[in-house]
């Protein structure tokens, strides 16, 4: 027995996705089937098609990794999700290995990203493995369920790099990129009790952070980066805040954000990577040494780490449906040129009903 989704297929890169039927198969044992209520739009779906990041399953393929959506049928071990409203994280690990053991599923070597490993949410219908769903519970009235598929990826991507910057209360969070990933950041570290500070080359991204979780905020544009870290030095030292409770969060996925955070590391303190970029920056590493500081990377997030996640947003304390808007998935490659255009001011989440 199989299931016909409607799909949007990338079939070339560079051309528009294909509306096609998809025959998927039944769930076998480990697997659910997703009826897609909602499906985020992330730039990872835009290098896709455009061929600039090429997804490891092989074309054609169905974009979209920021899924919510009900469960329709499952294997006999998770049929207590069937009819469940469900968010499919965008890392889904196998939940068996040594990673996945240690705690850190969220780097599973096993793992499959919907929209690069396997179909994604571009379409009615996906097949998923169906351990690390995440069920959406006691969801408060008035709130739109639609938003929280950017739970997926995120909004869940910068809890878990606050998660590794081991951020708390009365630390400074500088957060590079006030948009998608950096805004969401922004509200999770005031959520935590750290002072936050955005910075952005866009005065509208800024203003809105101002308004949802920061403390402060740098417009960057045109200013030396030594100009800049003055700034941000000035701000901390009002508050009181040594370098030891300085956490760097660089989410523009841009050279010159990645340039800029590195500057504004100080002894002791944290940078964590969240953007992503093919560009290359030259920096000398011996300050790392120097200062005793630490860099790193985060990538996705573990299944446990939704709920937390959830409780936030369903309490008030963070923000999400001022960040998102609507579209009809029929919309999807006007959307997708539009986000190239750099037209969207917030994140396009896309109704495969209508």
């Amino acid at each position: 027995m199989t299931t016909t989704a409607r799909a949007y297929l990338l079939k070339e890169f560079g051309k528009p996705l294909v509306a096609e039927d998809l025959e998927l198969p039944d769930p076998d044992s480990h697997e659910a089937l997703i009826e897609v209520e909602a499906c985020g739009m992330c730039h990872t779906d835009l290098g896709y098609a455009q061929g600039s990041v090429k997804p490891n399953h092989a074309l054609p393929l169905a974009l979209g990794h920021e899924v919510m959506g009900r469960v329709v049928s499952a294997g006999d071990a998770f049929k207590s999700l069937v009819g469940k409203q469900v968010v499919v994280p965008a890392v889904l690990p196998c939940l068996d290995c040594e990673l996945c053991r240690a705690g850190r599923s969220n780097a599973c070597t096993a793992q499959k990203m919907p929209g690069n490993d396997i179909h994604g949410g571009f379409a009615t219908h996906m097949v998923v493995p169906a351990a690390p769903l995440v069920a959406l519970e006691n969801v408060p009235a008035g709130l739109d369920v639609r938003a929280l598929s950017v739970v997926a990826d995120a909004v869940s991507t910068a809890y878990q790099a606050i998660l590794r910057a081991r951020l708390k209360a009365g630390d400074i969070a500088y957060v590079i990129g006030a948009g998608g990933v950096g805004g969401f950041t922004a509200q999770i570290a005031h959520a935590m009790g750290a002072k936050v500070v955005t910075l952005d080359i866009s005065e509208e991204r800024l203003q809105m952070s101002a308004e949802f979780g920061a403390d402060a905020i740098i417009n960057v544009a045109g200013q030396q980066e030594r100009d800049v870290r003055k700034q941000a030095s000035s701000l901390a030292k009002g508050w009181g805040i040594g370098s030891l409770n300085t956490k760097i969060f660089e989410c523009s996925g841009t050279a010159a954000g990645q340039m800029q955070a590195y500057t504004l590391l100080g002894r002791a303190s944290t940078l964590v990577f969240v953007g992503y970029t093919f560009e290359k920056v030259n920096v000398r590493l011996s300050n790392l040494m120097a200062f005793d500081a630490t860099a790193m990377g985060t990538w996705g997030c573990p299944p446990e780490a939704y709920p937390p996640v959830l409780a936030l947003i369903f309490k008030g304390q963070v923000a999400v449906e001022p960040f998102v808007d609507y579209a009809p998935m029929s919309t999807l490659n006007e959307q997708l040129e539009a986000m190239a255009a750099h037209k969207l001011t917030k994140r396009m989440v896309l109704d495969p009903r209508n």
